[in-house]
């Protein structure tokens, strides 16, 4: 599978400072428009809050057995239905179009009282649908075990549902709520999605349970295709998943926006659980003529179970016992202007198409059928990120039709925090990074204030065309850990790539074959040897003056102060105050700490 993966990977190639301010527990909006180094912020924010969604007209009260679909077609703007809590609603029901505004909302909601839920910007989980844990999942530390939310459950088998939006359809916001469907042999491939051409907007996912059932195919929660302004706050997703060899999907999502010809965006993801097997969000990867742009994913906890792995202990995979299909945490494929901070991304691992990379920014002409998809202005930031086969993958190659797409440029990837890279264990490559510049070239990236140990095989693998270098390239004041044996690799590719190049001998070659422009400085580089000038290399974690920590269930780093002050501070770090910028080298720890607070 290693081999069939390099072959693949070959053939798609051959073919500032931070801007926000953190709050402990709560996550703060990010000023729109502005830039994080190469990269531009998203321009437009989705305004989420109770608030500024009113909803002044007349209550109803649906209960059981009563005609929902009856009710939502003759809402008027600004009306509220009550969903009978602990009640079932079995449908397709269809949202239509009406003339709402900002100040006339449609809330289709649980009847329990808002005391009875978590407060606004408090995470929702199963306990609140009378669920006290789900097994391998986190502990939902329930404080009461009841029904408080209402159930949407698509009937029949197949398709998808129970939310369909009628195109033009605005103004919806879903309160309190468990929207599934049936245990059955049938795949489903979304739970909420728009039918037909058109568009939908403003839309608000508030405090939900979406799941599917725990070994049927369940493709996707929401399908974002075709619609703009909408939020995903507060949620909690689970068992989204494809089955290999007998089943009918293949890539399994919470959510996102596959592709279409329609605007994509805003988008806000925030302060969710969100579980699938394929990318837990995905945005592109389907023909398209537009590039959902402005998306906002903060606070979410991006999990897969350990269950899902064959040879894991309570292992859960299809009624055919066959494995559930297991890729990445987060895809970019057709994306413009994307802010993903203060994330928590466990358990990824390879084995299938994918070597269990954590993030992926690799624009996709999917089928030549989006020659104008790109992946740019991308900044990831203040993420923690554990129990991987490799963390990331920044791929620019053509499709498998031989298709390039526009661009794959301006990535700002700093502040994370890097734990347990697995590599080999996990069928996978054990890389912090592997880069692929082919069509179109891939520039102005910068990776900073990154701390990622535990590196079993080679901090970078890259792959480019000897005649064009990667261009504005910043690798700096990060910790990382290596081997002497492999310290950076190749993609393959012989002669026709930089890092085969007669002067690519050793880490420092191989950058020089392969960049231009490249800033690779004040990093802090554990087990190394042969890097760069103006570069710390020490012969292991205790020469680095790095200390272990436990938080959260979590191992995590410290930089040792002084001597005998934690776990392996055996001297003081090197890294103290020793970055470009005057910083600490390596992740800013408690800016990620306060950024994560509450996620996992």
């Amino acid at each position: 599978m290693r081999v069939l993966l390099m072959m693949h990977l070959l053939v798609i190639w051959l073919g500032a400072g931070p801007t926000f301010a953190l709050r402990q527990g709560s996550p703060q909006p990010p000023a729109p428009g502005r830039f994080d180094g190469p990269a531009e912020l998203p321009r437009s924010l989705v305004e989420s809050r109770l608030a500024n969604t009113p909803a002044p007209g007349r209550t109803r009260v649906i209960n059981e057995g009563d005609n929902l679909q009856e009710a939502i077609d003759s809402a008027n703007c600004g009306d509220t239905l009550k969903l009978h809590a602990g009640a079932t609603f079995r449908g397709d029901f269809q949202f239509p179009q009406k003339a709402c505004d900002q100040g006339h909302w449609i809330v289709v909601r649980t009847s329990s009282a808002d005391s009875e839920l978590p407060a606004e910007g408090k995470r929702i989980t199963p306990c609140y649908a009378a669920v006290a844990s789900l097994p391998g999942r986190p502990d939902f530390h329930c404080a009461s075990v009841r029904h408080v939310m209402a159930r949407l459950e698509l009937a029949g088998a197949g398709g998808s549902g129970p939310i369909r939006f009628l195109p033009g359809a605005n103004h919806y916001r879903f309160l309190g709520l468990e929207i599934t469907r049936p245990e059955s042999d049938a795949s489903i491939t979304a739970l909420a999605f728009l039918k037909g051409p058109g568009t939908a907007d403003h839309i608000i996912f508030d405090r939900v349970w979406m799941h599917g059932t725990a070994q049927d195919e369940t493709a996707r929660g929401i399908a974002l295709r075709g619609m703009t302004d909408v939020a995903v706050v507060d949620s909690f997703f689970s068992d989204f998943h494809c089955v290999a060899v007998t089943g009918t999907c293949t890539d399994a999502q919470t959510m996102g926006n596959a592709g279409g010809n329609e605007p994509g965006g805003p988008y806000k993801i925030l302060n969710n659980f969100l579980e699938a097997s394929g990318e837990n969000i995905l945005f592109g990867g389907g023909e398209a003529t537009r590039t959902p742009a402005d998306i906002e994913v903060r606070h979410n906890f991006l999990f897969k179970p350990m269950i899902w792995r064959p040879g894991e202990s309570g292992f859960v995979g299809g009624k055919s016992g066959r494995p559930f299909i297991v890729k990445n945490h987060f895809e970019l494929k057709n994306a413009q202007r994307v802010l993903f901070e203060g994330n928590v991304l466990e358990n990824v691992w390879g084995g299938f198409s994918q070597a269990g990379f954590s993030i992926l920014l690799t624009p996709k002409n999917q089928a030549n059928h989006c020659p104008l998809c790109q992946v740019t202005d991308v900044i990831i930031r203040y993420n923690r990120i554990n129990n991987v086969a490799s963390v990331l993958q920044l791929a620019n190659g053509r499709s498998d039709a031989g298709g390039a797409s526009q661009a794959g440029e301006r990535y700002s990837i700093h502040d994370l925090e890097v734990t347990n890279i697995r590599g080999q264990d996990y069928e996978g490559f054990g890389n912090f990074a592997l880069i692929i510049s082919g069509a179109p070239p891939l520039h102005d990236v910068s990776i900073e204030h990154v701390t990622a140990l535990s590196l079993p095989r080679a901090i970078l693998s890259i792959a480019s065309p000897p005649d064009r270098k990667i261009e504005n390239f910043v690798i700096a004041n990060n910790i990382f850990g290596s081997t002497f044996f492999r310290q950076i690799g190749s993609t393959g590719g012989g002669a026709k790539n930089c890092a085969f190049q007669p002067d690519a001998q050793g880490p420092a070659g191989v950058l020089k074959s392969c960049f231009a422009n490249l800033k690779f400085v004040r990093n802090l580089i554990v087990g190394a040897r042969d890097w760069p000038r103006d570069n710390i290399v020490v012969g292991d974690a205790a020469g680095a003056g790095i200390s272990l920590t436990q938080e959260d269930g979590t191992v995590g780093y410290r930089l040792c102060q002084q001597k005998n002050s934690g776990i392996g501070c055996k001297k003081v770090s090197p890294a103290l105050g020793a970055a470009s910028d005057g910083r600490n080298i390596g992740a800013d720890f408690e800016a990620i700490r306060q950024a994560t607070a509450g996620v996992r």
